[in-house]
């Protein structure tokens, strides 16, 4: 079958009626008629919008403004009265001429599909045949992060393994081979390598056949975040530091995802006990700084290390004059995420009454020392939301009698009025992890199962050395700042685990 060449001048014209009516519509659907008294109208493009920051992208605890440009100044009090999220994120809004930016109130919540919907706004004009021509109707779409979290497995097959579960879609995946016991592990908040973009964890693991053993011969690795089917055997992992000549203890990761920290001690000669850096592909440098535990700091400059009797800040590179000194506290629990404060422990003996005492302080970097709650129990852990305004702490209260038994709690506290509020009593624990969502909704926490019998060894252990067996993990919901009258939620999840941190 041959095809008929276009030449005909009845297929030209009906091409050019095609053509005339595409243009009409294109021209009636964004433009808007203006006539005048004398029946003379004509035609004028409605205002726009030229661009919206988030459109169609996917979100998280970092991402707290959009813009949105126009095509020419708008009447502000309109497109605010407009403005509608769906669903709704409080914000504050303002203005640098065409362009309208909005600040999130509070972090965006995981989990979730937004809609943005702009109509019936106005433009500005001082020309009375254009004053309050309405904006052409404007919807965005974007969405947040799905919530998630990772785990060290402790039944089967998952046993020492790092597991990954998509809480929104509710699908797990196993991150790491069935011959390496893992140990710890951290999230990149970033990726340290343009050229592998994906999200990634860092984490130190020995070989399983080592059993406990395996805490002296740990490396350190990497491995990409892939959300695989079942039946995917996960990825082949990066080997980020080797255990030849050193034993591997403690570790950190800056925000950027440029720096890690290693504790090391020299195999033949264990009072050779230092921080080592490592950045890029550079090979490790030691940084001279003696101490217990560290912290980098969120400007990924600096460091926060436990030295003595207090608590040293000191510039990222090795041999370095320490920045501050803070004498009067013994633990750092955690920096707020902009790095302007810190939660701090300060232990003390009242002589008087032959008390040990501890004390939680908020410290910024304003001078100013809060002192929040003072116990005889123990402060375990405490972490900033994502918009400074509280700590969410794990606590202990020492409880009367002869047998020194401490109760565990979890505790929100108001960092501008110093109010704790307990959330859910514990009714046992021992080397719980604690780990707050990146919206600051819920925080994830496990419950340790240990057995010490010689035949139940399993390669895991506590802080403490005690054989895991088993763990339980659990989600805590605290009351919405909406509506504090609302009483937390505390609920297991079906899953057997211990060390569970959100992804970032």
């Amino acid at each position: 079958m041959t095809h008929r060449l276009l030449t005909d001048p009845i297929d030209k014209a009906a091409l050019t009626l095609i053509g005339l009516l595409s243009t009409a519509i294109t021209i009636f659907v964004g433009g808007h008629w203006i006539c005048q008294n004398n029946d003379q109208c004509w035609l004028i493009n409605r205002p726009h919008v030229q661009d919206f920051t988030w459109q169609d992208q996917t979100l998280g605890a970092r991402d707290r403004a959009f813009i949105i440009t126009f095509d020419r100044p708008m009447n502000r009090r309109t497109v605010e009265q407009a403005l509608q999220i769906s669903p709704p994120l409080p914000g504050k809004i303002s203005w640098v001429g065409r362009k309208l930016a909005y600040t999130l109130n509070y972090s965006i919540p995981y989990g979730e599909e937004y809609t943005l919907r702009l109509s019936k706004a106005t433009e500005y004009s001082a020309d009375t045949p254009r004053a309050g021509l309405a904006l052409k109707p404007f919807v965005g779409r974007f969405r947040s992060r799905d919530r998630a979290f990772a785990y060290i497995g402790t039944q089967g097959i998952e046993q020492g393994r790092i597991i990954y579960y998509n809480l929104t879609h509710q699908q797990k995946t196993i991150l790491t081979p069935p011959d390496l016991t893992v140990v710890d592990f951290k999230f990149y908040a970033q990726s340290p390598d343009a050229d592998l973009p994906q999200e990634r964890l860092l984490f130190s693991a020995a070989q399983r056949s080592l059993g406990f053993e395996g805490l002296r011969q740990l490396q350190l690795y990497s491995t990409p975040i892939l959300e695989a089917l079942p039946d995917q055997a996960p990825p082949e992992p990066t080997l980020v530091l080797s255990k030849q000549g050193f034993q591997n203890n403690q570790f950190d990761i800056s925000a950027d995802g440029q720096t890690i920290v290693v504790q090391r001690v020299n195999r033949e000669n264990p009072a050779d006990f230092d921080l080592w850096m490592l950045r890029g592909q550079d090979p490790p440098q030691r940084l001279k700084v003696p101490g217990g535990d560290f912290k980098i700091a969120p400007d990924n400059q600096s460091l926060a290390v436990a030295r003595g009797e207090g608590i040293s800040i000191l510039p990222l590179q090795p041999e370095a004059e320490p920045i501050d000194f803070l004498p009067k506290f013994g633990q750092l629990l955690s920096f707020s995420p902009d790095g302007t404060a810190a939660a701090m422990v300060n232990f003390n003996v009242d002589n008087a009454k032959k008390r040990y005492q501890r004390s939680l302080f908020y410290v910024n970097n304003q001078g100013i020392q809060r002192e929040l709650l003072s116990t005889e129990g123990s402060i375990l852990n405490c972490q900033f939301d994502g918009n400074n305004q509280f700590l969410y702490c794990l606590l202990t209260q020492l409880l009367p009698g002869k047998v020194y038994q401490e109760q565990p709690y979890f505790a929100q506290i108001n960092l501008k009025t110093g109010k704790v509020t307990p959330l859910a009593v514990l009714p046992e624990y021992q080397d719980i992890n604690v780990s707050l969502s990146p919206d600051s909704l819920a925080l994830l926490f496990d419950q340790v199962i240990t057995d010490s019998r010689p035949d139940s060894q399993s390669g895991l252990s506590t802080d403490l050395g005690a054989n895991v067996v088993g763990g339980k993990l659990w989600l805590l919901i605290p009351p919405p700042l909406s509506d504090p009258r609302v009483p937390a939620e505390l609920k297991v999840l079906p899953l057997n685990g211990i060390r569970p941190r959100w992804a970032p």
